[in-house]
């Protein structure tokens, strides 16, 4: 059984999903890969203590805080593979940038491999199931191509604008 929560943000309304009092998911309405919620049982239950502590650690991001995710009980769903991406996205500080290939050479050094697809990064950084908390707005393209949110690349820039992050050298792929 999931429980869901909505968080009216500044980047829109959010839905939070628990399951067994931890958080599994964070999706901003509009967002692609909404997860295996969709055709599962579900019940609105606004006031879980995680629904709680996650709208507190919410707010406390929206008011430039700078909270701690670890704070937070976060269960995502996912592969280990994405699991160990996840891991690497929470490690980016606040207010700073990584690239999809920064992240494929630290997996590579992790799982001793003498290298590791980009595509295969951005693949799993795109299906994270928990925006904002677990901040894969961080990441960007080679020579700074603000290239996949699932969110929206509006979005991605509105985040990295709110933790302080100049946007300028930044430039959106032509289609």
């Amino acid at each position: 059984m999931f429980y869901l929560c909505n968080y009216s943000s500044p980047m829109g309304l959010i839905t939070l999903v628990s399951q067994q009092n931890k958080l599994v998911s964070a999706w901003i309405e509009g967002q692609k890969y909404f997860g295996n919620i969709v055709s599962a049982q579900k019940e609105e239950k606004p006031n879980l203590p995680i629904f709680n502590s996650t709208k507190k650690w919410l707010d406390d991001y929206f008011l430039e805080k700078k909270p701690n995710l670890y704070q937070l009980e976060l269960a995502p769903n996912g592969t280990p593979f994405r699991h160990l991406v996840w891991k690497i996205l929470c490690e980016i500080p606040y207010g700073k940038v990584t690239t999809y290939g920064d992240i494929a050479k630290q997996i590579a050094l992790k799982t001793d491999k003498p290298r590791m697809s980009n595509q295969a990064v951005g693949g799993a950084v795109g299906h994270n199931p928990i925006s904002i908390i677990i901040p894969c707005h961080r990441v960007i393209g080679a020579n700074g191509n603000l290239t996949g949110y699932a969110g929206g690349i509006d979005k991605k820039i509105q985040l990295l604008q709110h933790e302080g992050v100049d946007t300028t050298p930044f430039f959106v792929p032509k289609k």
